[in-house]
């Protein structure tokens, strides 16, 4: 698949088919997030694969969200803030989600690329989670993608109008007009 194509038919599915994906398949996902940009090409990220059926169950209430069961596999970012605050102190936490955030982004686009589905999931009750995985209380689950294959029938997506959500040279200057762009013409000063 190209990477436009994934990009237009990436979509967040809550509905999962009963067939178990090929784990070689998430890891490769997992892999691509080695390619994001990161602050001090310092890589903060951490990864928890959950294969327990009674573990995805509990996540599934904590999360509050059913439809995380129906899956075999859950794939948990979860940064480790510390690498990062070291180096840019206080901004180091703004730069670790940043990078968590395009990280998550290559993951999307692979597992689309994957033919598997997924959500993210950013409402859950972390201080459970934290408890029953062990997971040190200093880190920060930044996701939770129960990964499996689309039950739900895709459906196109609508096209954002972008037109007035981009300004030039100024907030809400719009020197470039909707007529320009499809004729090919340049903003002023561009």
């Amino acid at each position: 698949m190209n990477l436009d194509k994934a990009i237009q038919t990436r979509r967040s599915i809550r509905s999962f088919k009963d067939k178990k994906p090929n784990w070689r398949d998430i890891i490769e996902a997992i892999e691509t997030t080695t390619y994001a940009p990161m602050a001090g090409n310092i890589f903060s990220l951490r990864f928890m694969v959950i294969t327990d059926d009674k573990l995805i169950q509990r996540i599934a209430a904590w999360s509050e969200q059913d439809f995380i069961a129906q899956t075999e596999y859950l794939v948990l970012f979860i940064t480790r803030q510390d690498v990062v605050t070291n180096t840019f102190g206080e901004k180091g936490k703004d730069y670790a989600k940043q990078q968590a955030g395009a990280a998550i982004q290559n993951f999307l686009l692979k597992i689309t690329d994957l033919k598997l589905a997924t959500c993210w999931i950013g409402h859950f009750n972390e201080k459970r989670i934290k408890e029953m995985l062990q997971i040190p209380e200093d880190r920060i689950i930044e996701a939770i993608f129960p990964i499996g294959y689309s039950k739900e029938k895709l459906k196109p997506k609508n096209k954002k109008e972008l037109f007035d959500k981009i300004f030039f040279n100024k907030w809400n200057h719009k020197t470039m007009q909707k007529e320009n762009i499809i004729e090919g013409r340049s903003p002023e000063g561009i």
